[in-house]
């Protein structure tokens, strides 16, 4: 298992979505960009949009389990005998 980095990522997930952003500049920019340039990029995503993602994944998550529940319920009532 790889050592943590920074905001959770491991060092692993960290050098790929790098190369993904050096890809990105390349193939629809046709800019070449660097390793720090490429991870100042992802620093500054990750600290200004992260939490906003991260909240609307809380967020879908509470709705599918809310839903899930609902289910749940009315899978239990139908047991009833009258």
């Amino acid at each position: 298992m790889g050592a943590s980095s920074v905001f959770g990522l491991k060092n692993e997930e960290k050098k790929k979505l790098i190369e993904e952003i050096q890809n990105y500049f390349e193939r629809e920019r046709d800019e070449k960009i660097g390793i720090i340039a490429s991870e100042n990029l992802l620093e500054f995503f990750l600290e200004t949009l992260g939490k906003y993602i991260y909240n609307k994944a809380l967020d879908d998550a509470k709705t599918w389990f809310e839903t899930r529940l609902e289910n749940l319920e009315a899978d239990f009532f139908v047991m009833y005998k009258d």
